[in-house]
């Protein structure tokens, strides 16, 4: 008997799985807005998880938290975007934290050297859709 109450038990715990990499404030202090270069991002805080996506060259840098719970469908609970964006020299105009709360992208935080945020209908794009992926489609089955 206590085997199966052992296999109701984890059959209804949650599980956790994280994907993707988004780097720490404090990785993200070592990125100098005017300063720094594409190479030198990727020597600080590693090659991004997507990059020039939209054909503009910046980099984004994704991770989303998924809930896996006894036999339903895994649920994302969390995801996370850094986007860098740079100037048409290469060099670093911007750095910005995008959380997703409710279905809406919301800037955890931001530095920039100018007062515009650009990109932001690309974020709302790839918010859109990560997690939206169907293989079927791409492999052109029915």
């Amino acid at each position: 008997m206590s085997g199966l109450s052992l296999a109701v038990v984890v059959g209804c715990t949650a599980l956790y799985r994280n994907h993707g990499y988004v780097p720490t404030d404090a990785e993200l202090s070592e990125v100098l807005v005017g300063v720094d270069s594409r190479d030198s991002v990727a020597d600080i805080i590693g090659p991004p998880t997507a990059g020039g996506v939209s054909g503009d060259g910046n980099f984004y840098y994704v991770q989303s938290r998924f809930r896996h719970y006894a036999y339903q469908a895994p649920q994302e609970i969390e995801r996370e975007v850094v986007a860098i964006s740079f100037d048409a020299e290469g060099i670093v105009s911007n750095v910005e934290r995008f959380g997703l709360e409710d279905g809406r992208i919301v800037a955890l935080s931001r530095r920039v050297t100018d007062d515009g945020i650009r990109d932001t209908t690309f974020l709302r794009q790839l918010f859109g859709a990560l997690g939206n992926f169907d293989a079927g489609a791409v492999l052109g089955e029915p």
